[in-house]
């Protein structure tokens, strides 16, 4: 038998083993995922270590009450939730490797500066611009959908959005080896978490500089025939116009997406999302105090059940990319969330309490890249999907607002009776509204596949007939 008919010939193999589609995603991840997702890590990391650093003794010593402590990360949300619309909308304009860089070296400044507060107003200060800066972070999803299309979109936002979760185990392990620099330098060790982590995030910004590509045509990695192919497959794919001006600037897609009936359902999703996700982010490491565990215990236990929530965060967003199924994810995160909040509420066994956490912290983690990708798929042109996923992560963020007073002052330790059982609720509602959103995309796409495909309707953006929502 001939050389030939034993294997193709070496251009032919050259050809697989070079096609820009695979080579051009596997760039991508090993570039851009490592970098957003420290971004992330980092940013989630700065804005909750307050919970490590009360235990640690941050709120004897500012003589704060606890209801100022609310106060404190209340700040942090009212100045969040105001930035994060503007930088989404700017994001294109500065350029995202120019903006987020800049915005997490300033926030990592202040939250450096938490270190030398001295009083209650000084925290304040530093909570103020911390969420004045990190309004910008939600810009890492939408600088994602400039690169992925959208059926490979999720797995990319679980990659990061596990590092949330990760930042719990993370702060709580740092905590645990940095609470014995007590006392060194005149610094407490409260101030020394603020001092280190802060610290951190100054020398990972100054990296993003050089790491960071503006789009996929600026990729230095990517060769001229990968480009191409990413270029030409967000067109198809409906993430990006063929015309530039369809992707400008215009307050009428602004508006169009404050009016979208899957935009407004998934934001009420993201807002009760919002209340367990911050609820349990900031007050973990109180809650396993609470059960009678020490400060020092209290920081390591809270690394297990955030361990569990990275790997589940990111097994969800592999299955949802695969079967295609945002929804169906969400409404098992509810159900995974029912019931670990209905043992917290129903069991007063401490060890069962405990327990329950690695069901509603992973239950509540899985939803929120599941949400992230379910905006981006259903939201386009470009302006009206920054819109979309500015506005649901807003709504995120009032829900952390409710969370800080529900777990801070509205609802007492050690049982958070009305924190949980508030949570509980929320966590069926979402599984109803996830329902409903489906039922409600699902007939739309009926509709569009009634309706004659007109070439010029692709203007339209997802409410074109040939743009397919995702479910």
């Amino acid at each position: 038998m001939s050389d030939s008919k034993e294997r193709p010939s070496s251009k032919l193999a050259d050809d697989v083993k070079f096609h820009p589609g695979r080579t051009a995603w596997r760039k991508l991840d090993y570039r851009i995922i490592p970098v957003i997702t420290m971004f992330y890590l980092l940013s989630f990391l700065d804005r909750t270590n307050v919970g490590n650093a009360r235990i640690a003794g941050l709120q004897t010593d500012l003589k704060m009450s606890n209801k100022q402590y609310t106060i404190a990360l209340t700040v942090t949300y009212v100045t969040y939730v105001a930035s994060e619309l503007p930088s989404n909308l700017v994001l294109k304009r500065i350029g995202p490797n120019i903006l987020l860089p800049s915005v997490m070296i300033l926030w990592g400044l202040v939250a450096t500066l938490q270190g030398i507060v001295t009083s209650y107003h000084g925290l304040l200060v530093c909570r103020f611009f911390i969420g004045l800066f990190e309004g910008a972070v939600p810009g890492i999803v939408l600088y994602l959908s400039m690169f992925y299309p959208r059926r490979r979109l999720q797995t990319r936002i679980a990659a990061f959005f596990s590092a949330a979760s990760l930042s719990g185990a993370f702060s709580g392990i740092l905590a645990f080896g940095i609470i014995h620099l007590n006392g060194k330098r005149g610094h407490s060790s409260w101030s020394w978490i603020f001092l280190i982590e802060g610290t951190i995030t100054i020398a990972c910004g100054l990296l993003g500089y050089f790491l960071l590509p503006r789009s996929p045509a600026d990729a230095w990695f990517l060769n001229e025939q990968e480009k191409s192919h990413v270029a030409e497959t967000l067109v198809v794919d409906g993430v990006m116009s063929k015309e530039l001006e369809a992707d400008g600037f215009r307050w009428s897609e602004v508006a169009k997406s404050f009016m979208s009936p899957q935009v407004v359902l998934v934001g009420i999703i993201y807002f009760m999302n919002g209340v367990a996700l911050y609820g349990l982010a900031y007050f973990t490491p109180s809650i396993v105090a609470s059960l009678g565990f020490t400060a020092a215990a209290a920081q390591l236990m809270t690394v297990p059940p955030f361990v569990v929530s990275a790997v589940v965060t990111l097994a969800a967003g592999l299955i949802s990319d695969y079967y295609k199924c945002r929804g169906v994810v969400i409404i098992v995160g509810s159900l995974i969330c029912v019931v670990g909040f209905g043992l917290f509420l129903g069991s007063s066994n401490h060890h069962v309490q405990y327990g329950s956490l690695f069901l509603s912290i992973p239950g509540t983690y899985l939803i929120q890249p599941a949400l992230a990708a379910w905006n981006a798929n259903n939201s386009a042109p470009y302006i009206r999907r920054a819109t979309t996923m500015a506005i649901g992560f807003i709504m995120t963020n009032s829900g952390g607002i409710l969370a800080t007073w529900l777990f801070g002052d509205l609802s007492p330790a050690p049982r958070y009776t009305k924190a949980t059982k508030t949570l509980l609720i929320f966590s069926v509602l979402m599984g109803v509204l996830s329902g409903l959103n489906i039922w409600y995309l699902s007939v739309r796409n009926r509709q569009k596949e009634k309706v004659k495909e007109d070439p010029g309707a692709r203007q339209l953006g997802d409410e074109s007939p040939s743009f397919k929502y995702s479910l």
